[in-house]
């Protein structure tokens, strides 16, 4: 009997490989970051579920129909080395205990309250701490534990959203507390090529990378770059369940993350958990494209994404693949201002642009900031210009633009705008 197996684009990873060399970020001091490397290599095997069984002799026809779009094993079968990868892959269980205890607990409050210790909800806490550790586990240990009713408020910078917010205790020092045992697991499951809210790489390390791939000019000469249409909002629950199991088994674990993804509609933003969901639902699709596509540049800051090739039209026959691919296994659609455009090898360049992403411009022979930030930082330099306050004040003030201007080729930028007497103090 002639019976082949057919597989669809549905992947699933165990594993995974992050191999990352990169600065810790932005901080509000900037100029004073050292470099904070990371380096993790994780075994990674890419598979797909089964979808049906395709009899007769048109395997290869269907084969040439789909082309790249689907990873197909060569052997099947049950000793196969795909049936045995399949057997042969662990999750992560025995977590529960580990989220709850007491000792974790504390140290996820110690987390939860940097930079927050003026907040209500802090001073609140603390009024009771230890009393309100030991409450918070004996609720996690009995399953008691459900998440309080969310606050929200509208922001309008950098653009219109919806900010979700919950109560201090006990929900945020749940959330870190459940990090502080699952993002090590998570981590290992993301791309080097994923940046958001991931430590050691942020902003800064998305930076460095796309600077060091423009200096293969001829491998970056096109730009495809997207974004996901009310990403957050468009989260499909049931997916994310699905993505959260393919590294965790711990059936309590699972309880408690089902209990906080299905508290509101999508993912709410400004939960701390909400972050690292995110990341977790696209990231099979960055492996997708890494290990299935074979994309050497691509880079994914949340959900913006840039993609670098040296075919402009392979770059749009890439983009119909990742539609389907976020409409089919995702639930998500792209929005329509999507760009392919030439990238310039300079901003004098009349004929091609930089590649405008997480703050600066790219160039193939400079890097630029961000025509929003420089703005705000004249602006704010300008103001500061005609007071009279100390060197450190002045260089405090403007210490986070400085973190911008150092990384990019901003001397001419820092002359004009940067009072004479106190440019020899803020130079970089």
């Amino acid at each position: 009997m002639n019976e082949k197996r057919l597989v669809t684009l549905r992947g699933v990873l165990f594993g995974g490989n992050a191999n990352n060399s990169a600065n810790a970020g932005f901080a509000y001091a900037n100029s004073n970051n050292t470099p904070s490397n990371a380096n993790t290599n994780i075994g990674s095997h890419l598979c797909f579920s089964r979808l049906k069984y395709k009899q007769g002799n048109d395997l290869a026809s269907w084969q040439n129909k789909t082309s790249e779009r689907c990873w197909y094993p060569e052997h099947t079968g049950e000793n196969s080395e795909y049936e045995k990868q399949i057997k042969g892959m662990k999750r992560v269980g025995n977590l529960y205990e580990q989220i709850i205890s007491v000792e974790n607990l504390r140290l996820a409050d110690e987390k939860a309250r940097k930079g927050k210790l003026r907040s209500y909800g802090v001073k609140l806490h603390d009024h009771n701490r230890e009393e309100n550790i030991l409450k918070l586990h004996k609720m996690l240990k009995e399953k008691t534990y459900n998440t309080s009713k969310y606050q929200t408020f509208m922001i309008h910078e950098p653009k219109e959203r919806l900010i979700f917010r919950l109560p201090y205790f006990p929900d945020r020092i749940v959330h870190h507390a459940a990090m502080n045992i699952l993002e090590p697991i998570w981590v290992s499951v993301f791309t080097s090529d994923t940046f958001s809210c991931i430590k050691g790489r942020g902003i800064n390390g998305c930076m460095r990378k796309v600077k060091a791939a423009m200096k293969d000019r001829e491998n970056t000469r096109y730009c495809l770059k997207i974004d996901v249409r009310k990403f957050y909002p468009s989260v499909d629950h049931e997916i994310l369940k699905q993505i959260v199991r393919r590294k965790i088994k711990c059936k309590d674990t699972l309880s408690l993350l089902d209990e906080i993804i299905d508290s509101t509609d999508g993912l709410p933003i400004g939960n701390y958990l909400s972050q690292y969901f995110a990341n977790l639902y696209i990231t099979y699709f960055d492996h997708w494209l890494k290990e299935v596509k074979k994309l050497k540049y691509y880079f994914r800051y949340a959900d913006d994404m840039v993609f670098l090739h040296s075919d402009k039209s392979y770059l749009h026959n890439l983009l119909t693949e990742i539609s389907e691919y976020f409409e089919t296994n995702l639930k998500l659609k792209l929005k329509s201002n999507y760009q392919v455009f030439p990238v310039a090898d300079n901003h004098t360049d009349k004929h091609a642009r930089g590649l405008d992403f997480v703050g600066f411009v790219f160039y193939h022979h400079e890097t630029r900031i961000r025509k929003g930030i420089k703005k705000n930082f004249c602006r704010a330099a300008a103001k500061l210009n005609k007071r009279k306050i100390e060197s450190s004040e002045y260089k405090q003030r403007l210490c986070s633009w400085f973190g911008w201007a150092k990384y990019s080729d901003s001397e001419n930028l820092l002359k004009k705008i940067i009072k004479k007497e106190e440019y020899e103090n803020c130079i970089l």
